[in-house]
């Protein structure tokens, strides 16, 4: 039966026409041809084949212009007055300058003949002697100017192209998709398993590639399958790796592309990639499709600066929101999108029906930041030292970017300096490396300059230590750092909201390195520029962002929703006065505390900075001794021990029921913090 079928399918496949396939390279052969065909033709001009004979006898009637003599030929222009003699019928169509060729015994014969005809016949020929009438070269080099201009040609049109998908790369396939295909076949390192962290992103990306693979199951009961998910995040957070990691876990076909591939010069080649790439996607449906970078194509329409104009950019987009959701039927084909700019993005593109989901992928708290260094870890040869926890302590607001190239940076200083195994220490400088810059101790300063800053960065480090919400110091040091001449590491809070008084002992602590400056220097300098900007900046955030001031309380001059207030402040020329006095009134009164802090500390204050000025770096043990133990608990200590308190409840459900009662004890601090050795960097 199945040879049978075989049987009769053949005939009908080799009775089918052959399709003519049209390639580019046809036309070129073309041009080429009729610019051959043109130069063969004569152009303007005749050209006849006389014998020597002949020749001869014309040649004493005086009825040539110019001859020029090669080896064994000649070519001859025959005069206008004497186009009767040489050629018949009517010679007004002969062209402008009507030629002869004529084989020639040789040159001396030829000479021999000239001489004896112009002694007697008088002729006034001129003669002109070449080497070689090589017709081929000089086909060639009459045709060279037409091939580069073909060449040129197709090199832009290649260029402008971009290589189009197809292989091609011509400009008749420059308005295909460039999107890369991933499918089962494809070996794809990146899984689940590799990204640690954004369990509740991951979850729901796992729950996308589980609707392609059993959609029985989520549409039995009448439900649809979701047709896009934004992934939405600040930079490095992790929205491409989760992407990789669907490419990896999915059976189904994945489409990856950038929002800028479908970006070209040419007017409609962005809309026709669009259409391309939908028609690709259906006809592997199921499947997904990523767009990187969205933001690229997905701009809010109506505020490009040429109004009038037939901009490219909104015609991609609009025909993007056709083929999400449109007349047309894209069932099976799921969008996966990438942004990090998601309040640009035009609000017909994020409505339901579209991106049904919008998946939030934040910077990693502290147990994430964990899990991911315990990945970056992997491959690199640690000893015993290492903490990951510890670590993730002291890499707050890190994205999952930034812990990689700590990991990387920290294996590269230990191979610099000889080790086998990559240590805490080499960690600690690799965060201090990223942080601050490079060390800079070639960097000349003078004493007095020394003491300076070592009496600033003092000033900052006593006053995180006295205020109750500033962050805890981590490490101060006096050697300059990039553009720094000194910096300082904190241990910030991880908060998700933040109140008043924190943000007021947030603006003492930055600035009490000018503080300490005017109180024990008697003089002030331009080392505090940094800070000033921070505290100005904050101060005009509290006032009209926050509604935290007295003479203006509970007002907002911000539009969160990306449209702005116009070409207009949403305020007037007197509440403009009010704003800059009330940051001018909390800058002030910030100041004084911090002097009034310095004060009642001053003996403390200055035993810091020697030791700064006398080792260059000090560390939270040295503070501690100093002015002794913090009187308030580490808010990262506090939500540490939260979570890890919650964790053992989960876990204590999770267990089976036994006879009585057991209580689960949970250490106060279950990773106490490794001591830094104090000393000289």
């Amino acid at each position: 039966m199945e040879n049978k079928n075989n049987t009769s399918n053949k005939p009908q496949k080799e009775g089918k026409p052959k399709m003519f396939k049209f390639s580019i390279y046809w036309v070129y052969g073309l041009i080429i041809a009729m610019l051959v065909g043109l130069y063969m033709s004569g152009g303007s001009s005749i050209t006849k084949k006389l014998g020597w004979t002949e020749f001869q006898q014309l040649m004493t009637e005086n009825v040539f212009d110019e001859m020029v003599v090669y080896k064994t030929s000649l070519k001859a222009t025959v005069k206008k007055d004497q186009l009767s003699k040489v050629f018949t019928g009517d010679v007004s169509k002969l062209g402008d300058s009507p030629q002869v060729t004529v084989q020639i015994p040789s040159v001396d014969k030829f000479y021999e003949f000239y001489e004896q005809t112009v002694s007697q016949y008088h002729i006034d020929a001129k003669i002109d002697y070449d080497e070689e009438n090589n017709t081929f070269w000089n086909i060639v080099i009459s045709l060279a100017p037409f091939a580069l201009f073909i060449l040129l040609w197709i090199f832009l049109m290649r260029r402008m192209s971009g290589g189009g998908a197809g292989g091609g790369g011509n400009v008749f396939n420059v308005g295909k998709a460039k999107a890369r295909l991933f499918d089962k076949d494809n070996d794809s390192k990146v899984t689940f398993t590799d990204v640690a962290g954004l369990s509740e992103a991951k979850q729901e990306v796992e729950e996308i590639v589980s609707f392609l693979k059993d959609p029985d199951r989520y549409t039995e009961l009448g439900g649809k399958i979701p047709k896009g998910a934004l992934l939405v995040g600040p930079p490095g957070t992790g929205k491409t790796l989760l992407a990789k990691a669907v490419a990896g876990e999915a059976d189904v076909p994945f489409f990856s592309l950038s929002g800028s591939d479908f970006v070209e010069m040419f007017v409609g080649v962005g809309a026709s990639r669009v259409r391309d790439l939908f028609r690709q996607a259906k006809e592997k449906a199921p499947c997904i499709v990523f767009i990187d970078e969205i933001d690229a194509v997905g701009r809010a329409r109506g505020k490009n600066i040429n109004m009038n104009s037939n901009d490219e950019r909104e015609n991609t987009l609009n025909q993007l929101l056709t083929e999400m959701d449109g007349f047309g039927s894209n069932s099976g084909v799921i969008i996966l999108a990438a942004t990090n700019r998601a309040d640009v993005l035009d609000k017909a593109l994020l409505r339901a029906g579209r991106f049904d989901r919008q998946i939030h992928v934040e910077l990693p708290d502290l147990n994430e930041r964990k899990e991911i260094f315990g990945v970056h870890l992997r491959p690199i040869k640690i000893d015993e030292s290492v903490d990951t926890e510890f670590l993730a302590r002291q890499t707050p607001g890190f994205s999952g970017a930034d812990i990689a190239n700590v990991c990387n940076e920290a294996a590269l200083i230990a191979a610099r300096n000889g080790k086998k195994f990559v240590q805490k220490e080499d960690f600690m400088n690799a965060v201090d490396r990223i942080v601050g810059g490079l060390e800079k101790r070639s960097r000349i300063t003078t004493a007095e300059e020394r003491r300076s800053i070592a009496i600033h960065e003092a000033g900052h480090a006593s006053l995180s230590w006295m205020l109750e919400h500033a962050n805890p110091l981590v490490k101060v040091t006096i050697v300059p750092r990039g553009k720094a001449l000194g910096a300082a590491w904190y241990l910030p809070e991880e908060r998700q909201i933040t109140t008043k008084e924190q943000l007021l002992d947030e603006m003492c602590a930055t600035l009490g390195g000018r503080a300490a400056e005017e109180l024990f220097l008697g003089r002030i300098s331009t080392g505090a520029s940094n800070d000033l900007e921070r505290v100005t900046k904050q101060a005009y955030a509290m006032v009209v962002y926050f509604g935290m001031s007295e003479r203006l309380p509970n007002l907002n001059y911000y539009d969160s929703s990306g449209q702005d207030w116009g070409f207009n402040k949403p305020y007037s020329d007197d509440t403009a006065k009010v704003i800059d006095e009330e940051v001018q009134h909390i800058i002030t009164e910030q100041y004084e505390r911090a002097k009034q802090i310095l004060s009642d500390n001053k003996d403390g204050h200055n035993q810091l900075a020697q030791v700064l000025l006398e080792r260059e770096v000090i560390y939270t043990e040295d503070v501690e001794r100093i002015f002794g133990k913090r009187a308030w608990i580490s808010r990262s200590d506090e939500i540490l021990e939260q979570q890890n308190q919650q964790k053992a409840k989960e876990q204590a459900k999770a267990l089976p029921a036994v006879a009585g009662t057991e209580e689960i004890a949970v250490a106060d601090n279950p990773a106490e913090k490794e001591e830094e050795p104090s000393g000289t960097e």
